[in-house]
C-alpha cells in the first residue's frame, strides 16, 4: 500500500490506538515511522507479526503525518478494514 493512499482511508492514528485497534483484529495494514523509537514501536511490531499484517517501515514520522493530514508527527498509522 502506498502511504498516498492514507488521505482516503479510514485509519488508527498513534501507537496506543493502533496497537488497541491491532488487537480488536481491525487492521489491515501498519506503517510506522522509520525515526520512530524501537521502544515505542516494538509492540506494534510484534502485534503484527502475530497477526500476519504487513509493515510498512520506509517512511519518516514526519512524512505519516503530512499524510494523515495533522500537523504533528506520527509514529504510526493503522489503515482499518
Amino acid at each position: 500500500m502506498d502511504i498516498a493512499h492514507l488521505k482516503s482511508v479510514n485509519k488508527t492514528i498513534g501507537a496506543k490506538q493502533t496497537l488497541k485497534h491491532i488487537a480488536k483484529g481491525a487492521v489491515k495494514y501498519v506503517f510506522l515511522g522509520c525515526d520512530s523509537d524501537e521502544r515505542v514501536v516494538q509492540p506494534l511490531r510484534i502485534a503484527c507479526e502475530e497477526q500476519g499484517i504487513p509493515v510498512n517501515d520506509k517512511h519518516t514520522m514526519d512524512d505519516l503525518g503530512r499524510a494523515c493530514r495533522i500537523k504533528v508527527r506520527a509514529t504510526a498509522v493503522g489503515v482499518l478494514r
